[in-house]
């Protein structure tokens, strides 16, 4: 089966430098047995939890089966902690529980950054959809100095503001919310930064001719698919009087050159700030670590998550079950 664990017994083994055996169940009297059977330093490896209803389920019953196998819990899985699932949230309360190092260091690393961060702070958020982060943006402009806005959303702003986006990704009806966005940000003091130029062209493919132009020229045939050069030297200028910046998402279609320009040039601005001490930088999400790969920084920022959905709701101010699970547990 493709999903099943059976697979990684080569590359752990390799990993950890001695043998891993497997059971082909995570639950259940073979997998009792081999537990019971393993001596000091031996390494045993139980099939895909997911192969359980109970465990998306958090199902009591499944949980207790799980914390009969072991005498303690280590959580180490930080993409995994915003899931109230069996083996995340139900397991570390039934048995002495523990965050593992890199569960600590990613949390210490978004507490330095969201929680207590040296002031000012900036959040940079792209990526398509306003929809897909509204919960986002509101907790923000509570807690940032600066909220830099790039990537298809950035056009849901400008068309808020009465600005012509021709055929770009953009989110009509959402223009009020963006509005009130505007707002509670100017209410707060919290300074948005859109784009001023933006790099057009009237197709998203390898090659497609592409114009630089100001924000307020679109034409209607026309496709906004980056940040232009002027708006990418106001945002480095902007981060250089940050102390800390927190970026989730590309400021453009980053995929295709030459639309991967502004996010490549505001990256290497930040990630030289960072080498000099000058600003502490997280970074995290699928396509932002990619992107940050792509403009080669990303051994230079501070911390990069490779955390999705675990990043995002963190940054909402919400509470995540699998660490919530583990305080005021200690780190192993």
């Amino acid at each position: 089966m493709a999903l099943s664990l059976r697979q990684l017994i080569g590359p752990l083994s390799e990993a950890i430098g001695r043998p891993v055996e497997f059971v082909h169940d995570c639950v259940g009297p073979d997998a009792m047995k081999a537990v019971a059977a393993l001596a000091s330093g031996e390494v045993l490896l139980l099939e895909n939890l997911r192969f359980h209803a109970g465990e998306e389920g958090n199902d009591p019953s499944f949980a207790r089966e799980l914390a009969a196998l072991g005498d303690l819990y280590v959580g180490d899985a930080f993409s995994c902690a915003h899931r109230a699932h069996a083996s995340i949230s139900g397991v570390p309360a039934l048995l002495p529980a523990y965050a593992g190092p890199l569960l600590a260091e990613e949390i210490d690393a978004l507490r330095r950054a969201v929680d207590a961060p040296e002031r000012p702070v900036a959040a940079l958020v792209g990526g398509a959809k306003v929809s897909s982060k509204l919960k986002l943006l509101g907790n923000l402009v509570a807690r940032v100095d600066k909220l830099i806005i790039g990537g298809g959303m950035a056009n849901t702003f400008l068309f808020a503001q009465d600005l012509s986006v021709g055929k770009s990704l953009c989110e009509p009806d959402l223009a009020d919310t963006a509005r009130d966005v505007l707002k509670r940000a100017a209410d707060r003091g919290c300074e948005i930064l859109l784009p001023v130029d933006v790099v057009v062209a009237q197709r998203f493919a390898a090659g497609a001719p592409s114009e630089v132009m100001a924000a307020d020229r679109v034409p209607a045939d026309g496709m906004i698919l980056d940040i232009g050069p002027k708006s990418s030297a106001k945002l480095a200028e902007a981060l250089a009087a940050c102390r800390t910046l927190v970026w989730n998402g590309p400021l453009g279609a980053f995929e295709i050159e030459p639309f991967d320009r502004g996010t490549n040039a505001v990256g290497r601005a930040a990630a030289e700030l960072t080498k000099a001490g000058k600003l502490v930088t997280v970074a995290g999400g699928g396509d932002t670590v990619a992107a940050l790969n792509r403009a080669g920084v990303t051994q230079d920022f501070t911390y990069v998550s490779t955390a999705g959905g675990a990043f995002l709701e963190y940054l909402e101010g919400l509470v995540l079950p699998g660490i919530q699970a583990l305080a005021p547990r200690q780190t192993a």
